[in-house]
């Protein structure tokens, strides 16, 4: 009996899997485990989509249309995420505080551009990084009006209200506290109050049901779209 237990979670432990598919290279089969921990299934190992990548794509390609003639800004951009929407953007552009990273050199807690620039921005994990409420209010005034924002950030459902500790400083703290050594909080349900303090209103796209078997995708994760009133 323990030389079977062992051979079925010593298999599991591995990243046992099935065949996906990558809704944005087209890749069917095995995907790869990544990220750490390590999560099964977490790579297309064709085009290296992460599972926030596949179900950001999903929303695309349901809404996404008004892109072809609009104009993007994306916030630490990830290479997978910059090739997938220079292909649906008029116009794209990236930023980061650091310099050599991205088209400009831009601090998401105070934008250097003029109101009313852009008509969608992409901000994906990076809210729990920055002062939120600077970068939420920063967002909305360089949005058009009826502009969206388009969130993603880890959240846990399960939590009522966002831990943040002002004890915690040091990189080894905050890894201990929120996961990663550069993390200054962990978002609960209450995020979504957060998005609407800033003027937004909201809506959100979730992995659910066959989606996440067929894309492999992390389930309840979600997209949120924050939108500057017309």
């Amino acid at each position: 009996m323990m030389n079977w237990l062992a051979r079925v979670f010593g298999s599991r432990s591995k990243g046992a899997s099935f065949p996906r598919t990558c809704n944005i290279c087209g890749y069917q089969g095995r995907f790869q485990a990544g990220g750490r921990p390590k999560r099964i299934d977490a790579r297309c190992p064709k085009c290296g989509a992460a599972e926030r990548y596949r179900l950001l794509a999903l929303w695309l390609d349901g809404h996404g249309a008004f892109l072809r003639t609009a104009s993007l800004l994306h916030f630490a951009p990830e290479a997978g995420l910059t090739s997938l929407l220079k292909q649906r953007v008029a116009q794209y552009e990236s930023a980061d505080i650091a310099p050599g990273r991205a088209d400009r050199v831009l601090n998401i807690e105070a934008i250097a551009m003029p109101d009313a620039s852009y008509d969608c921005v992409l901000c994906s994990h990076v809210l729990e990084h920055v002062d939120d409420a600077k970068a939420l209010a920063e967002m909305y005034r360089v949005l058009k009006p009826g502009g969206i924002v388009l969130i993603m950030l880890p959240v846990i459902e399960g939590w009522a209200t966002t831990y943040e500790n002002p004890r915690v400083y040091t990189p080894e703290e905050r890894k201990r506290h929120y996961g990663q050594a550069d993390h200054i909080r962990y978002y609960g349900a209450d995020v979504r109050d957060r998005i609407r303090a800033a003027g937004f209103a909201l809506e959100e796209f979730t992995a659910e049901g066959e989606d996440v078997l067929t894309y492999a995708l992390q389930r309840g994760e979600k997209v949120f779209i924050a939108r500057k009133p017309a």
